[in-house]
């Protein structure tokens, strides 16, 4: 899936913001949630999301899905990340 098609996508699902975002390599942010649903497409690097005890490792082409409010954790890979995500 390109860029341009997840972005199409997510608005056919009423996601109107989209933000790309970029994390450092092998860095780590706690336990925390947001105060939105948060869909993403993995442009580059790789994450590692922790949901409920469980962990998902996605790299690039994959997408994720956050519900609003979902605590998570996650580690960014040895490249680091870069992931284009739509949040509403």
């Amino acid at each position: 899936m390109t860029p341009d098609q997840f972005i199409a996508e997510l608005a056919l699902a009423g996601f109107l913001e989209t933000v790309e975002v970029t994390r450092e390599a092998d860095g780590v942010m706690q336990l925390h949630s947001h105060p939105f649903e948060a869909k993403a497409l993995i442009l580059a690097g790789e994450l590692q999301i922790w949901v409920d005890e469980a962990e998902r490792r996605y790299q690039a082409g994959e997408v994720f899905h956050l519900s609003a409010n979902q605590p998570h954790s996650e580690r960014y890979g040895p490249q680091g990340v870069t992931y284009l995500v739509g949040r509403k």
